[in-house]
């Protein structure tokens, strides 16, 4: 797709409805429509990402590609009213479906969570060919490149960025399994991180779906570090515990310094995790995947968890590490509860702060919603 993905240099601009399946396009003569070209003013008509289907014209300025991939390109560009930067996702619309990632990025509003101000369609070179334009929160930086750094740079990321990045992570997690959504590709990629403030924010919601209990769901999901075992064993009544084991795999490669499973493939991808759990039992399997019956591994005895990290590695990392990288789902960490673990308790301290000085991030200001669910599963020293 990314090669095929380029610019609109016309005007065509859309209005959307979100009852209907398929977008009504009008050609709409704009005075200046050149997206790519940053020196000029794009103006489209959106709909605001939350609330009534109001569309309204917006326009912006300062274009250019950031980043593309097999979903699209993602472009930067600067709101003309504001002033302030934000994340333009241009992905080709199947006018046949309604977009998945759209239909959730609009229920979803967290402060871990990358906003959805606005989306609009645009035509593009093709007849009938329609993008849908997703304009997000900008944050500049990810958690793999952050991370990338201190690698390249030969040191080690400072634990108060793990403890801080990990629990917005699991804030975001527990928010979005609450509303019953599976990101289902968690990975540092995804998660952007702003390096001042050291607020984090999930985005990529294109893999996200909403987890229906008995409806089927494809097991070949998630980028392959981070797959979940029964994935990989083929389970396709999955539940949002697969994001639990990415979180955890995210964790280890931040105490690491590298993917802690560097599988090459589905099968290599087991191999790595045999490696240091140990080959699963039967009953691990059965609880992976009910339906999988071959049974053909070599027996291997867990690794010690205190041999695969450094030796320096806080104990409560190791011990947080090994409640999410667990065989069964059901015996992993639920967001929360990884929340109230120990390792971030340091963040629960009046007088923490980040390398630079700085204040931490708000990390307690739970909703009312939240709130309550917090409560039955933290300590009240947890939410203080």
């Amino acid at each position: 797709m990314t090669g095929h993905l380029k610019p609109p240099y016309n005007c065509s601009v859309v209005c959307s409805t979100v009852n209907r399946t398929i977008p009504t396009i009008f050609n709409m003569p704009l005075p200046a429509c050149f997206l790519g070209d940053s020196g000029k003013v794009t103006t489209v008509v959106a709909t605001p990402g939350q609330g009534p289907d109001r569309p309204q014209e917006v326009s912006y300025t300062d274009i250019k590609v950031i980043g593309n991939g097999s979903f699209g390109v993602v472009y930067q560009a600067r709101l003309i009213d504001t002033q302030e930067m934000v994340a333009i996702k241009k992905v080709l619309q199947d006018k046949r479906f309604k977009n998945r990632e759209l239909q959730i990025m609009r229920k979803l509003d967290h402060c871990n969570i990358v906003r959805l101000r606005y989306f609009f369609y645009s035509s593009g070179e093709k007849k009938d060919e329609v993008y849908l334009n997703l304009v997000l929160d900008f944050v500049p930086e990810t958690v793999y490149r952050v991370a990338r750094h201190f690698n390249k740079a030969k040191s080690i990321i400072p634990i108060i960025y793990v403890k801080v990045y990990m629990y917005q992570l699991f804030r975001s997690l527990a928010y979005i399994h609450s509303q019953g959504v599976c990101h289902r590709d968690i990975k540092p990629q995804n998660l952007l991180v702003d390096p001042e403030t050291a607020v984090l924010k999930l985005c990529d919601f294109g893999s996200a779906k909403q987890l229906i209990r008995g409806e089927p769901n494809v097991s070949y999901i998630c980028s392959r570090y981070y797959r979940a075992p029964e994935l990989i064993f083929g389970a396709t009544d999955y539940t949002a515990n697969i994001d639990i084991w990415s979180a955890g795999c995210v964790l280890a490669e931040l105490l690491l310094g590298q993917p802690i499973f560097p599988g090459d493939s589905g099968v290599d991808q087991l191999v790595e995790i045999i490696k240091v759990l140990g080959t699963p039992t039967r009953e691990q399997i059965r609880e992976m995947n009910p339906n999988y019956t071959e049974f053909k591994f070599p027996q291997i005895k867990a690794h010690p968890w205190t041999k695969v990290f450094k030796p320096r590695t806080p104990p409560e990392a190791i011990a947080l590490c090994s409640r999410l990288l667990e065989y069964t789902p059901a015996s992993r960490l639920s967001p929360l509860e990884a929340c109230a673990h120990a390792f971030f308790d340091e963040l629960r301290q009046p007088n923490t702060r980040l390398p630079s000085g700085r204040e931490l991030p708000m990390l307690f200001n739970f909703s009312t919603t939240g709130s309550r669910a917090a409560q039955n599963s933290l300590s009240l020293n947890a939410l203080n």
